[in-house]
């Protein structure tokens, strides 16, 4: 079963259609919209500043969403896709970007709409992703602009997984 826990007087709230793996950990000011999927070994944790998660956002197994104290929360938009293992701090993920797997998001950065962090790339603080930018490396630099197969990849992907996550919420009720 997942682990939701509260921390002081605040509670996460998760969509009743949000899918949230059994091992996965949601903490304390953590919202998590509807049709999204948080998966296996992931962790949230909202303890000292929010977190807020749009609708039909996936965030991917292993991967750690976290904030900033008293400085950044996390804000992530409707239709985002966190790869596996990826670590998100302190930002902002406007609707339908794309964050690869292995990938850091470190505080303060943006990722516009329909921009692109590829895997195992680390944005530095304070940087901007601008819609349809392709930024990779450690640290992480624009690389080119995102063709239109591969905006068309971020929404389908999106799409993909909010139906993969009710499958798995379908059939986890089953066993339990």
């Amino acid at each position: 079963m997942s682990l939701i826990l509260p921390f002081s007087d605040k509670h996460p709230a998760i969509a009743p259609d949000a899918f949230v793996a059994p091992n996965a950990t949601v903490i304390g000011d953590t919202e998590i919209g509807a049709r999204s999927s948080i998966w296996f070994g992931v962790t949230i944790r909202g303890d000292v500043n929010s977190i807020r998660i749009g609708s039909d956002t996936n965030i991917q197994d292993g991967s750690v969403v976290h904030v900033t104290r008293a400085k950044f929360a996390t804000l992530i938009g409707s239709g985002v896709t966190i790869g596996h293992l990826a670590l998100v701090h302190g930002c902002t993920l406007q609707d339908n970007c794309f964050v690869g797997m292995q990938a850091t998001v470190m505080d303060g950065c943006v990722i516009e709409s329909q921009g692109m962090l590829a895997a195992g790339a680390l944005l530095t603080p304070g940087k901007t992703i601008a819609s349809g930018e392709l930024w990779a490396g450690r640290p992480a630099r624009l690389m080119r602009r995102l063709d239109e197969a591969e905006l068309r990849n971020i929404t389908e992907t999106a799409a993909h997984y909010a139906r993969l996550g009710g499958t798995y919420r379908a059939q986890l009720a089953t066993i339990r």
